[in-house]
């Protein structure tokens, strides 16, 4: 029996019973949460994924108290009256780190809040946290009836050279006085630089918290979108933000579909070098077709990644930690999301029971 454990993704306004009882119905035995609500934009369909669209997800800081201790720690408690585990929170509150990404000038207060947070979610026992070091965030991306039988989904068809207007960062307003100019363009090099930083402040933090911080990789990965550089965006990248600060707290928030969409590398040999070398946090469990910037997203048993030899050298590094489908194909029916997520828990599921 393959020895990960089985998890579900549950955005913001998914935090109920409902949805915590799903996901013990379809065999989730852990949950990922985001406390950032993506969907308060009034023109966000909330029964599919935020695709990144040029105006935003609306204004961050919407979250912030659902970072305070009492709040993870009745969080937690509610989670586990249904049989489940937090393994993670994912995604950081652009309102609370902006100026860390941009290196403005509330970056050092950014950075004490951000310790803050690391150890509330330390002290509520909750063991990683994921986020993605960007300043476009989720862009680029469309929908539309790619998957197996028209069913509703995610892709790529080029890339959004539209630049990033001042005031906004990763898809939400922080600040709505910002003006009408545009973020100017940096390059890899400071990109790079503002991730060491990061990296430098946080992880001892983190370790002292017992919290892995866990990066995911650029999502789409290409080079540059909306005229900003992306960080990880090759798989060889996840090495160098690796050697940054090497620490079990310096983890990855492991992607499949996003290492598949890179031009470079192969998605077998990233897993089992970072399987081996215990560098993954969790994993999102995606498959895909086609690479950056022409792509889109699959059934989970659809893509161009086989899963079952992905299970096998997870199985033969001894990965024992949380899979989740991230996301998937909606499905036709009266519940899309519902749907197409019990079909991605299921072929997990039966992965999971491999011997």
């Amino acid at each position: 029996m393959a020895a990960f454990k089985l998890g579900l993704g549950l955005y913001a306004h998914m935090l109920n019973e409902d949805h915590y009882r799903f996901a013990r119905q379809c065999g989730a035995t852990h949950i990922i949460v985001h406390l950032v609500d993506y969907f308060a934009a009034s023109d966000l369909d909330a029964d599919n994924q935020p695709v990144g669209g040029r105006g935003g997800w609306g204004m961050a800081g919407n979250s912030t108290e659902r970072w305070t201790l009492p709040a993870l720690m009745n969080l937690k408690a509610d989670v586990e009256r249904f049989g489940l585990e937090i393994a993670a929170i994912e995604n950081f509150d652009p309102a609370h780190w902006h100026d860390i990404l941009l290196d403005g000038p509330k970056k050092r207060e950014q950075f004490e809040r951000l310790s803050q947070i690391i150890r509330n979610v330390g002290q509520a026992g909750i063991p990683i946290i994921g986020y993605n070091f960007s300043l476009a965030g989720v862009a680029s991306r469309i929908t539309g009836p790619f998957a197996r039988g028209g069913a509703m989904g995610v892709g790529m068809d080029g890339v959004d050279e539209t630049p990033v207007p001042e005031g906004m960062v990763w898809n939400m307003v922080y600040d709505q006085e910002a003006g009408n100019g545009a973020l100017p363009t940096i390059s890899h090099e400071t990109l790079w630089q503002r991730v060491q930083a990061f990296l430098q402040t946080l992880v001892p933090v983190a370790e002292e918290a017992g919290v892995r911080l866990a990066a995911h990789p650029d999502d789409p990965p290409a080079a540059f979108i909306r005229k900003q550089p992306r960080l990880v965006y090759q798989p060889g990248l996840y090495q160098k933000l690796i050697d940054l600060h090497p620490s079990k707290a310096n983890a990855l928030e492991f992607c499949l579909g996003s290492l598949a969409e890179m031009t470079e590398g192969d998605v077998y040999q990233a897993t089992e070098k970072h399987a081996k070398a215990g560098d993954i946090a969790y994993i999102h469990f995606r498959n895909v077709t086609g690479k950056v910037p022409n792509y889109q997203e699959t059934f989970v048993d659809d893509g161009n990644i086989d899963m079952v030899k992905i299970v096998g050298i997870l199985d033969d590094a001894g990965y024992d930690g949380v899979i989740i489908p991230d996301h998937t194909p909606l499905m036709t029916s009266d519940a899309p999301w519902h749907a197409g997520m019990a079909y991605a828990m299921g072929y997990m599921r039966a992965l999971q029971s491999m011997s």
